[in-house]
């Protein structure tokens, strides 16, 4: 009786104003939570790295020189990410930790107020009075249903669902921006000049169009549209760098 009634009370799919249809797009979302950071990640060492890397190859064809931005861009975007991860990954899970501790506290405090506070959401969701109080009243038998149901219809969170590891998020975007951020700089650690420089572009290119088609498994879009665009932004950012790096180099010298 108590797993039915749990079933019933968090009442997805007929508590929530846009139905099971929305509820089903919201989880098919949070799965793909996992390939937006990994692509988004990866994205990022590619176009920073990529950038970097041809403002110094717009100054100077000093390959050393070249290795060397790229290696301490990859390293120092890679741990800036990963330590910026972790950072926002603990802040949010010590958040999600104290609201939940209120939401109990006042549940445990004033459990009629909080019921009234339930019944008016389920009122506003569409319910008739009689039938919000009896769902409310329900949903109050029980400490744990009534928790996770103000969490949700208050906080607007998913205790179940968690926020993940930080070290987790931490190690896989170090990983995946290193990952993206090495792609502009394989070519240089194997030859020099402009034939390094051409290499550098063509393989950056070949990368950011499937970025972008990837991205189109996020959005919806059209991965031809997505690709393109990617790509072009990718270009206007490592032109607008090998520019400024070529006036630097001639004002240098």
């Amino acid at each position: 009786m108590l797993d039915a009634r749990r079933r019933l009370l968090r009442g997805n799919d007929l508590l929530s104003p846009h139905g099971p249809e929305i509820d089903e797009q919201s989880a098919r979302a949070g799965k793909s939570g996992a390939l937006r950071a990994a692509v988004f990640g990866m994205n990022d060492g590619l176009l920073s790295n990529a950038a970097l890397i041809m403002g110094f190859a717009g100054a100077s064809q000093n390959r050393s020189l070249i290795v060397l931005a790229g290696i301490s861009g990859l390293l120092a975007g890679a741990f800036s990410m990963g330590a910026g991860e972790y950072v926002s990954m603990r802040v949010q899970r010590e958040m999600l930790e104290r609201l939940l501790h209120l939401e109990r506290r006042e549940l445990e405090l004033d459990p009629e107020t909080e019921q009234v506070e339930l019944a008016e959401i389920y009122r506003r969701k569409g319910l008739p009075a009689e039938l919000a109080e009896r769902v409310a009243a329900e949903v109050m038998k029980d400490p744990d249903v009534a928790l996770d149901t103000h969490a949700r219809e208050e906080l607007g969170l998913d205790p179940s669902e968690g926020l993940g590891s930080p070290w987790g998020a931490a190690i896989s975007s170090f990983v995946m921006f290193g990952v993206g951020a090495l792609i502009p700089l394989l070519p240089f650690l194997f030859a020099s000049g402009h034939g390094a420089t051409a290499a550098s572009l063509t393989l950056t290119a070949l990368a950011l169009l499937i970025m972008g088609a990837l991205t189109s498994l996020l959005t919806g879009k059209s991965p031809v549209r997505s690709a393109i665009r990617q790509l072009g932004i990718g270009v206007a950012a490592m032109a607008v760098t090998y520019t400024i790096g070529s006036l630097l180099g001639v004002t240098a010298t």
